[in-house]
């Protein structure tokens, strides 16, 4: 019985290995960052893979060998000093080194400013949905307060429309648009409780913590329609909190960015409805 268990458990640890090499586990990337976050997330699949594999071929071989009784015993042994230090160093070193590796690509993402020609754009996250902020044709964010909130009049994140010429043209919109190869910085911000800006295909998922101004920045490599959803338990309606990402080419951007309330949000919607006909084909 004994050899039968160690031969299933190697066995089931290849098996184990083979499903999660031979599956794709992340959508299309398209974001600048993406092939990075992707090749990280393979070599450390790799590494623990290769762990997890010798970990279960030791066990494995210890049940074959030693499983039933007969002439050969295992013993307890004190082991040898030089042997743990070697194996120690060894496992630090991988992992060490797939750390810094991680690291240096979360740096570039969260540590380095955005280009000083970043597109630049507010969110504003509450229960249950995302407010995107664009400052209007006058390329000005206008003053916002907690004061001036009002869901009943729509404004969501707070324009001081009275006091603020500035804040006049300002557009708010639940749908995110950007233009394609360019870098863009979203400053996330939370009304309520701590939400999540996740977007799959962009490879970025940042908490929304109430009180903070937290900065983002990448670049969509390919137009279309992607879905930004809350990966933050927030409530009651947490599976409603949904929005979407519209990467459209920088003339349609600039389009949309001279273009007054009422007619950003009707392009917008049309835009919107087209990319989603188009993968609905």
């Amino acid at each position: 019985m004994g050899k039968i268990l160690g031969l299933l458990l190697g066995v089931l640890a290849i098996a184990t290995v083979y499903m999660f090499l031979s599956r794709d586990w992340f959508p299309e990337t398209i974001s600048e960052h993406g092939p990075a976050l992707d090749a990280q997330f393979q070599r450390t699949l790799f590494v623990v893979g290769v762990a997890f594999v010798l970990a279960q071929l030791a066990l494995g071989y210890a049940v074959f060998r030693f499983g039933r009784r007969g002439k050969e015993r295992a013993v307890y042994t004190h082991g040898s000093n030089k042997l743990e230090a070697t194996w120690t160093i060894i496992t630090a070193a991988v992992f060490i080194t797939l750390a810094v590796l991680g690291q240096r690509v979360w740096a570039q993402m969260h540590l380095e400013q955005a280009p000083a020609d970043a597109v630049r754009i507010n969110m504003v996250a509450q229960q249950f949905q995302f407010n995107f902020h664009y400052p209007g044709p006058d390329t000005e964010f206008g003053r916002t307060a907690p004061q001036f909130i009002s869901d009943d009049s729509l404004n969501y994140i707070g324009l001081d429309l009275e006091n603020d010429p500035k804040a006049v043209d300002d557009i708010q919109t639940t749908t995110m648009v950007v233009p394609v190869n360019r870098a863009v910085e979203v400053t996330l911000r939370s009304k309520d409780v701590i939400h999540n800006f996740f977007v799959p295909q962009l490879r970025f998922k940042q908490d929304t913590v109430p009180g903070m101004a937290i900065k983002i920045h990448f670049t969509a490599t390919k137009t279309g329609r992607y879905e930004v959803v809350c990966a933050e338990l927030c409530g009651q309606l947490h599976y409603n909190m949904k929005s979407a990402v519209l990467v459209v080419p920088q003339e349609e951007y600039d389009s949309l960015s001279a273009m007054t309330k009422d007619a950003f949000t009707t392009r917008l919607n049309e835009l919107s409805s087209a990319a989603l006909g188009g993968q609905a084909q």
